[in-house]
């Protein structure tokens, strides 16, 4: 059976000023959203399923979409403020704006997924290496399986020169995930960045980190098994956080609660690129010239899709 790819696409983009999602960073428009996808159909992924606001669907299938559907088999579906709540529910979260989060869009891709997934944000560029040992990973396993996996990343290769960034700080033992909490300002002190000190803002405290932590970078993968968790996990927030127009419903905890309620494992992969991304405008030139580098260097073709 081969897996599919989730790609969380919804987000609203606010460091960045814009629909980073579709912004072109490639040769011939290319957004970065098309090297993954390029990345999945080479590593064996058999589906990739966007999830997608509603407002940007036009732009979303100039600019991407209809491409990407040419080439490989794929499809989107929308997360939208009111999804998977009911009528008394959307009153009482009424002021809210934003997206729910991360599990709320995994959720809202529930009907389009049966087979063993992975999970991956619009935003960030993760390298083929580590789609292929996900997708390697997920192929093995089937939808009952209560063994998922995640690929971590040293954070010192994830670090963004131009502000902060927000990790999840994972910690492991034999090869399986305990906990994940989540850095949500983590940023170089000073304006020389080889050798300067690394800085989480947690809980009103500022702690020292080496660079050398494992973190999540929401690539996750799991059997359809987990979303048995992520609608309790959805659930219990719905309870305690529908009138907080701010608060959100986050993958990388909802996958340590499988962990704390003995509902499965979470196997560790690591892998040793450099990630690059786009949450500030001024990283667009970066990943421009990340992409150009491995177009020179022959890892894509000069033009990625054929048609």
């Amino acid at each position: 059976m081969k897996p599919t790819l989730l790609v969380l696409a919804a987000g609203m983009g606010s460091r960045y000023g814009g629909v980073k999602q579709i912004d072109s960073v490639g040769k011939n428009g290319e957004c970065l959203l098309d090297f993954a996808a390029y990345d999945a159909k080479k590593c064996g992924f058999g589906k990739i399923v966007y999830i997608i606001r509603k407002d940007i669907e036009k732009d979303f299938r100039e600019r991407l979409f209809d491409r990407v559907a040419r080439n490989f088999n794929a499809e989107y579906v929308f997360q939208t403020p009111t999804a998977l709540l009911t009528e008394d529910e959307q009153k009482k979260a009424a002021e809210r704006t934003k997206p729910w989060g991360t599990i709320h869009a995994v959720l809202c891709a529930k009907e389009a997924i049966h087979e063993p997934f992975a999970v991956i944000n619009a935003d960030d560029y993760y390298g083929r290496a580590a789609l292929e040992t996900l997708g390697g990973y997920l192929s093995s396993i089937d939808s009952n399986c209560t063994e998922h996996a995640m690929v971590g990343y040293i954070l010192g290769n994830t670090m963004s020169r131009n502000g902060s960034v927000s990790r999840g700080v994972a910690q492991t033992e034999g090869g399986y995930l305990k906990s994940i909490v989540e850095n949500t300002k983590i940023y170089y002190t000073g304006e020389h960045f080889e050798g300067n000190e690394i800085i989480s803002e947690l809980d009103g405290q500022k702690i020292s980190m080496t660079g050398k932590e494992t973190v999540s970078m929401n690539l996750f993968g799991f059997s359809p098994k987990a979303f048995e968790r992520f609608e309790k996990y959805w659930e219990e927030f719905k309870q305690n956080k529908l009138t907080d127009p701010k608060a959100e419903a986050l993958l990388p905890v909802a996958a340590s609660d499988i962990i704390k309620n003995g509902e499965g494992r979470i196997k560790v992969f690591t892998s040793d690129e450099s990630w690059f991304g786009m949450t500030y405008p001024e990283d667009k030139e970066v990943v421009k010239n990340e992409i150009a580098k491995k177009i020179e260097s022959g890892y894509y073709p000069e033009k990625l899709w054929e048609k």
